[in-house]
């Protein structure tokens, strides 16, 4: 006779070491189950990674296409799949990804495939697949994962929107009209994971990437510490702010894949040089928000700019923190989305220090050149073969060749503007740091944006975010759903913001709302 489901479950923490907190009930598709649901599932013998991948497959060649989500899919898929399957029968899983179909973003390079960055003059210009992975992906095949491909984003990942001049504009799945944005720029890795086309999937963020599409899709999307996870082998954006980290639907997902991909590497000099410590997913619990202390900064809460829909779903999310147990309270927090970027000029003047700049030219042209250096070959042809096309998003750049050459080999941890920068956020985030003992405070909430996903065509209302606050001071912050509006559409996402370092205890907040709230819905079709 099969295992029951919680004996199935049981069998699953103990050959993954997974705790087993209160997983959501599983549900009938296995691709839309959490990770530990699917594998209780392949342990129960329900079905095989085989089987559920090549469904996968299937879902995005028509589901993903018609969404415009899907940049490139893998053909090493199945393979994979089916070695895991192998694993599975001796009894030699690698651990709770092994066999799960992921994707990533279409600035990552992956072995078999091109890296388009969803441009379509990109794609011209370097059409052939490339012979390695991102370092990201490299950690999530050692973890057994199965590969799907990439997912679709804006241009170079810059804006905002979805729109790729290679594949379109990516759809928002729960609006039927195709007018509103999924948000971006991880926007097809928003819409992978919300339509069950995968389980998780890896995104960028710089100043909303991750944020923006989870909010406007409604799941759960990860900003985590900055220099948590090296960004080596992606097409590079600032190197002082760009952040990796999960999208998925579950908090306990994002938790998974954000621990396989996170810890040093030296080929990454701003990433952060103490070990991860493995089994983050370990802090998850079902009462973390039992005693807990969230700051509210009024600021981060535009009430009365405010869409009513998300309004509503932020109080209502509140709420549902207090009656888990958890205190919220007014923080006057001594660094707010306003004053961030004046103090970090104030600092670097008291200082005597250059002006600080996370966008200066030279780290971005040094962090392009060793992208292209990882890939072998000559680096340096390549960056010249591309930069116009670079250089039409990250204008930063020097319109003459001759002067980004010249900025090509200055190693960005030593660039004086982005230094001065690094400097200004440390001394910042320490007053963050007193003001958060002051109080006792575990955490920070607020909405992640103020407003729905608006009309893909039209412009944004003009209402300031939190989004470049959390990138500037790099702080992890994880987007939790908060509900729908009377429309369907996904109306807003509560944001829990920590101090560096914390994610875990971030994570381990959002699961217990998550499990408190169970806002996620699929969307229609």
């Amino acid at each position: 006779m099969a295992p029951s489901r919680r004996d199935a479950l049981a069998q699953l923490g103990a050959l993954l070491a997974l705790p087993l907190v209160r997983w959501p009930r599983l549900a009938t598709d296995p691709l839309t189950d959490t990770i530990a649901g699917f594998q209780a599932g392949r342990l129960r013998g329900e079905y095989t990674a085989e089987e559920v991948t090549r469904r996968a497959r299937e879902r995005c060649r028509e589901r993903g296409t018609a969404l415009r989500a899907v940049d490139l899919l893998a053909d090493s898929a199945l393979t994979e799949a089916t070695r895991s399957d192998g694993r599975l029968r001796r009894g030699g899983l690698r651990g709770p990804l092994d066999g799960v179909p992921l994707f990533a973003k279409s600035i990552y390079d992956m072995a078999g495939l091109p890296t388009t960055a969803s441009s379509a003059e990109w794609a011209r210009l370097f059409p052939g697949p490339v012979r390695r992975d991102a370092l990201e992906v490299q950690r999530l095949r050692e973890a057994g994962a199965v590969l799907l491909g990439k997912t679709a984003a804006d241009d170079f990942a810059y804006r905002g929107n979805g729109t790729s001049s290679l594949t379109g504009q990516v759809l928002n799945p729960y609006d039927p009209s195709g007018v509103r944005t999924p948000g971006g720029s991880s926007a097809g890795a928003a819409v992978v994971v919300a339509t069950g086309m995968a389980f998780a999937a890896l995104g960028t963020d710089d100043g909303g990437s991750n944020r923006i599409p989870a909010q406007f899709t409604g799941v759960v999307g990860m900003k985590p510490t900055f220099g948590l996870v090296p960004r080596t082998g992606v097409i590079p954006t600032w190197p002082y702010l760009d952040t990796h980290g999960p999208l998925a639907r579950t908090v306990a997902d994002a938790a998974l894949m954000l621990d396989a991909i996170a810890g040093p590497h030296a080929s990454d000099g701003l990433a952060m040089r103490a070990p991860w410590p493995r089994g983050v997913l370990a802090r998850l619990r079902d009462d973390a928000l039992a005693g807990a202390r969230l700051g509210l900064v009024a600021l981060h809460v535009p009430r009365t700019q405010m869409a009513a829909e998300s309004l509503t779903v932020f109080d209502r999310a509140i709420a549902d923190c207090v009656a888990a147990g958890a205190v919220v309270e007014s923080f006057d927090a001594p660094v707010t989305r306003a004053t961030v970027r004046a103090q970090f000029a104030e600092a670097a003047a008291a200082r005597g220090d250059v002006a600080p700049d996370p966008n200066s030219p030279a780290a971005t042209a040094n962090a392009l050149q060793r992208y292209f250096a990882g890939q072998g070959g000559d680096a340096v042809a390549h960056v010249q073969r591309g930069i116009a096309a670079y250089r039409a998003f990250y204008d930063v750049l020097p319109s003459d060749w001759e002067a980004v050459a010249a900025l090509l080999r200055r190693p960005y941890e030593q660039d004086a503007a982005g230094v001065s920068f690094a400097r200004s956020r440390a001394e910042t985030v320490a007053q963050l740091t007193n003001a958060f003992r002051a109080q006792r405070l575990d955490a920070m909430v607020y909405p992640t944006m103020p407003f729905p996903a608006p009309a893909a065509t039209s412009s944004w209302p003009d209402v300031r975010t939190t989004l470049g606050y959390g990138n500037w001071l790099g702080l992890p912050e994880v987007s939790v759903p908060a509900g729908h509006g009377t429309d369907g559409m996904p109306a807003g996402n509560l944001s829990f913001v920590g101090l560096p370092g914390s994610d875990g205890q971030l994570l381990a907040l959002a699961h217990d709302y998550e499990r408190q709230s169970q806002r996620f819905v699929l969307p229609p079709g």
